[in-house]
């Protein structure tokens, strides 16, 4: 059977434990690096997790997609905020076959990977997984990890399970990572966003981990509500989630260990926010299907002021340094 290679296309905090998985695994992995480039060439990576530890003192690291070969799967971990400088550069990274795994959070994300590499060489996945980068090459890995797999076809329409799902899906199970197939890219994402709305918009207006919010009444009830949009918003789209779904994840929620959500991290350094991709690209879609999602376009609008205000906050810093 052919090995595939893996490009990790941004050694955060995702691309960061699953590659270092996969290169645990014996699989020939890449990773491109920004600011740690220099450090993690020379140190390599580390992964400090629940489930076992993982130190890998060399790794293939590059600061340019140019340098780095062409592979089978390219793994597309960066924020979607950074996709207008990396996307256009990715078709020169894939093999003839090659295909691009995005795993970032939001919706409509493949559309734009799409017109770059065509639609047959696009596949989704969405990260279950508390993980926060710690470090220069240092990964801190708290809860979870699974990711689940779709394949892309325009519009959406569901592909069902296909061969090369599960073969990259038993690549990333041979590195511990468990693997769920989905037979609709779509759902899973509304699926995705029923926990990411909520926690990830109120983490940053409310200044607040996970735990806090869940311990609240009055934010515990925000919560549920906004869960309920986002299911409104895929049902309009005829992707049905059921009532069940949603306790799943507030109940998910209470067990999990007190988190920092990436949205909030974001915010706190001063990090660009994915306003667009997790909360525009959603109310667009709902708009599209002729229905209004007020809670969730309150919270888009809010998260769009503070962005804003913490980017100047940043540009005014730099111009005084």
């Amino acid at each position: 059977m052919h090995e595939r290679n893996y490009a990790i296309i941004g050694t955060g905090a995702i691309g960061g434990l699953y590659g270092a998985r996969l290169q645990k695994a014996g699989i020939d992995v890449h990773f491109l690096l920004r600011s740690d480039y220099e450090y993690v060439s020379q140190h390599g990576l580390i992964v400090e997790s629940i489930e076992g530890d993982i130190i890998l003192p060399q790794v293939n690291a590059y600061k340019n997609i140019s340098e780095m070969p062409k592979c089978d799967v390219a793994v597309l971990a960066i924020k979607s905020t950074q996709n207008p400088a990396l996307l256009p550069q990715l078709k020169q990274l894939l093999k003839d076959n090659g295909i691009v795994l995005v795993l970032q959070n939001g919706i409509g994300i493949e559309e734009e990977v799409a017109q770059i590499v065509g639609a047959d060489r696009v596949m989704g996945g969405l990260c279950f997984v508390c993980a926060n980068k710690i470090g220069f090459g240092h990964i801190r890995h708290l809860d979870y990890g699974a990711i689940s797999l779709g394949e892309y076809a325009p519009n959406y329409r569901p592909c069902g399970i296909t061969e090369r799902m599960h073969q990259i899906g038993a690549d990333f199970e041979k590195g511990g990572t468990p693997i769920q197939l989905a037979e609709d890219l779509m759902l899973a994402r509304w699926k995705k966003l029923v926990w990411n709305i909520p926690y990830n918009g109120l983490s940053v207006v409310l200044n607040a981990r996970t735990d806090e919010l869940m311990a609240d009444a009055h934010t515990r009830l925000l919560v549920e509500k906004l869960m309920r949009e986002v299911v409104a918003g895929a049902a309009a789209c005829e992707r049905y989630i059921p009532d069940s779904f949603i306790q799943k994840m507030l109940d998910d929620t209470v067990k999990m260990k007190p988190y920092r959500t990436s949205m909030k991290i974001d915010f706190d350094e001063g990090r660009p926010l994915e306003v667009e991709a997790i909360f525009g690209n959603t109310l667009r879609l709902a708009q599209q299907a002729g229905i209004q999602l007020p809670q969730i376009a309150m919270l888009y609008h809010q998260l769009k002021f503070l962005d804003a205000q913490n980017r100047r906050k940043q540009e005014n810093q730099l111009k005084i340094s």
